[in-house]
C-alpha cells in the first residue's frame, strides 16, 4: 500500500478542484490532487466546454477587468451591455423554477465578479464571447444572454493555465488514482483511499479532503436508476470518468443527498457522435443554433418551442425533450436566409447533414423521418408565421406563429429559400443536478444538517443549485466559486 500526506486532499482535476487547490496552497496548505483519468485525459468535464462563464458586470469597465486588452476600436464598435445581481439572481430563480437555493445562489452571484478576477492572476485568460454571444446588426456587434466572457482556449485553455498554475504552486497531482473511500476517525475525515493503475491502494493522510469529482453523468446504471428509463441510452458530453465516485463515497460517510437527483444538464448533439466526449471535437458535436430553424422528429412534426427564450436558457433542457423522441433522435433545418447564423459547431468535419434544394428532396435524405408528415409540418409552419414582425436575433423579437399546436415564439421565419440544410441530433447529458448538500463555505453537511468535519465539495457533484434547467455559463462560474471557497476554508481546517 502506497500512502502519501498533505494538509488538503482534492478528489477531481477539472475547474472546482483545481480552483479548490490553488485557493487551499494560496493559503499556504500542502496539497495532493487525486485524478482518476491518465494525464492525456485530465481536466474533467471542464477540458470539454467552450469555457463560456456567467458573471456580473456592470458594463465595458468591468469586461476590461478581465479582459484589459480591450481596445477602443472593440467599444466603439460592441455594445456589451451589463449584468447586475438582480439579473442573474431573477435568471437563476426563474430557470430552477425558484427552487434552487438562495444562500448559495446569493455567494455565487455576489463572488462571481471576484473570482473570475481571481482566476485571472491564477494565469486564466479572458476574451469577449463574439463567436457565441453577440451578432452584428447594422455595423454593431451586441451582445445578448447574459454572457459576455470565455476563457481563453475553450475549456482546454482553461484545463491547461490551471494546470500550469497549481505546477507553479508546488501542488502534486496524482494521475490514474480513483479516490473510492474517504478515511474516517471518530466521524471526522481524515483522508480519502484510491485504487491506483494495476490495482495497488493509495492513502492520503489529509486534515481536510475537497470532493469535486464531478457528477455520474458518465454511470449509465446511475443514469437510468436516477434520471429514469432511457437515460442509459444519452450520449456523455464529456469526460467517461464521471461515475459519481465522489457522491457515493460521500454518501457512505452520512453526507445528505441534495438537489434535483432526477435532473440533469442535456443538450442536442450529434446524432452519430462518439459514446463520451472527444477531445479533439470537444463542444463541437453540439448543435445550439435551433432558435433560427426548426426541429422535428422522427414522424416529421415539432415537439417543442425552438423560439421560447434565448439559446443560453433552453439548451440544457431539450436534450431531455428529444431523448424523450421515437428513437431518440431529431433533425433541426434551416433554409439559406439564417444558415449564415449558424454556430461554428455546424461546419465541423464530425457532423451528420444533409442539404437539398427542395423539401421533398431534404425529406428523402433525412434518415428515419416521414417526409410526407414534415412536408405538411413545413408547409403549415410556413403559413403560420408573423411575417410583419421584423427579425432581430440580438433580442426575443417577438416573431412567433399563430394557430399552430406547437408555437414558435421568437425568430421564426419561413422556411422557403433553398438551400435547404438539416442537422440530425440526438441527446449528449453534460452533468447530473443532484448532488451533495454544502454550506457557504462548502463544508459538506451530514442528514442531521451539521458538516461532517473535514469534507468539503465544489463543482458539478453539489446539489441544491439547478433544477429542472441551466442558464449558460454558471456551471464554470459555480465551480470556481465555490471550489475557492472550499479550497480556502479546508487549507484552515
Amino acid at each position: 500500500m502506497d500512502k502519501l500526506s498533505a494538509d488538503v486532499a482534492v478528489v477531481g482535476a477539472g475547474n472546482a478542484a483545481l480552483c479548490a487547490a490553488l485557493a487551499a496552497a494560496e493559503a499556504g496548505a500542502k496539497v495532493v490532487v487525486l485524478e482518476t483519468a491518465p494525464e492525456g485525459e485530465r481536466g474533467g468535464n471542464s477540458a470539454y466546454t467552450a469555457g463560456a462563464m456567467r458573471t456580473v458586470y456592470d458594463g465595458v469597465a468591468d469586461v476590461r477587468k478581465l479582459v484589459p486588452d480591450v481596445s477602443d476600436e472593440d467599444v466603439k464598435n460592441t455594445d456589451f451591455g451589463s449584468y447586475s445581481f438582480d439579473e442573474y439572481f431573477d435568471d437563476m430563480a426563474r430557470i430552477t423554477q425558484h427552487r434552487a437555493d438562495p444562500d448559495l445562489l446569493e455567494i455565487l452571484i455576489r463572488q462571481s465578479l471576484p473570482t473570475l478576477e481571481w482566476m485571472r492572476c491564477q494565469g486564466v485568460r479572458f476574451q469577449p464571447s463574439y463567436g457565441r454571444q453577440a451578432f452584428k446588426v447594422d455595423g454593431r456587434f451586441k451582445f445578448w444572454g447574459g454572457l459576455a466572457v470565455e476563457t481563453w482556449g475553450g475549456g482546454p485553455g482553461l484545463v491547461q493555465a490551471l494546470f500550469d498554475s497549481v505546477g507553479h504552486a508546488g501542488v502534486r497531482v496524482v494521475y490514474e488514482a480513483r479516490a473510492r473511500e474517504l478515511m474516517l476517525s471518530g466521524g471526522r475525515v481524515e483522508g480519502v483511499r484510491a485504487t491506483l493503475r494495476g490495482g495497488e491502494t493509495l492513502e492520503v493522510t489529509a486534515g481536510a479532503v475537497v470532493l469535486a469529482s464531478g457528477g455520474f453523468e458518465a454511470n449509465a446504471e446511475m443514469r437510468a436508476r436516477y434520471l429514469g428509463p432511457g437515460w442509459d441510452l444519452a450520449k456523455v458530453r464529456g469526460s467517461r470518468h464521471n461515475m459519481g465516485d465522489g457522491i457515493q463515497m460521500a454518501l457512505a460517510a452520512g453526507a445528505e443527498p441534495f438537489g434535483n437527483w432526477s435532473g440533469c444538464h442535456a443538450v442536442g448533439w450529434d446524432m452519430n457522435a462518439p459514446p463520451y466526449g472527444d477531445l479533439e471535437v470537444g463542444d463541437g458535436f453540439q448543435k445550439h443554433s435551433y432558435p433560427f430553424g426548426i426541429m422535428v422528429n422522427a414522424g416529421g412534426q415539432r415537439f417543442l418551442d425552438e423560439g421560447a427564450d434565448f439559446r443560453n436558457y433552453t439548451y440544457a433542457k431539450y436534450g431531455r425533450e428529444i431523448l424523450a423522441q421515437p428513437g431518440q433522435f431529431a433533425w433541426q433545418i434551416f433554409d439559406a436566409k439564417v444558415t449564415h447564423l449558424l454556430r461554428d459547431e455546424y461546419r465541423i468535419r464530425e457532423v451528420t447533414r444533409v442539404t437539398a434544394d427542395s423539401i421533398e428532396d431534404l425529406a428523402g435524405k433525412m434518415e428515419g423521418v416521414d417526409g410526407a408528415r414534415l412536408a405538411q409540418t413545413i408547409g403549415e409552419f410556413n403559413a403560420a408565421v408573423q411575417t410583419d414582425v421584423p427579425f432581430d436575433p440580438n433580442v426575443k423579437d417577438g416573431r412567433g406563429t399563430a394557430g399552430l399546436a406547437v408555437a414558435k415564439s421568437n425568430w421564426a421565419n419561413p422556411l422557403d429559400t433553398p438551400p435547404y440544410e438539416a442537422y440530425g441530433v440526438t441527446c449528449g447529458i453534460t452533468f447530473t443536478f443532484g448532488g451533495l448538500h454544502i454550506d457557504g463555505g462548502g463544508r459538506v453537511l451530514d442528514v442531521a444538517a451539521d458538516p461532517i468535519p473535514g469534507l468539503y465539495a465544489a463543482g458539478e457533484l453539489v446539489g441544491g443549485l439547478f433544477y429542472f434547467n441551466y442558464p449558460g455559463g454558471t456551471g464554470l462560474t459555480a465551480g470556481a466559486v465555490f471550489g475557492r471557497r472550499a479550497g480556502s476554508a479546508a487549507a484552515k481546517t
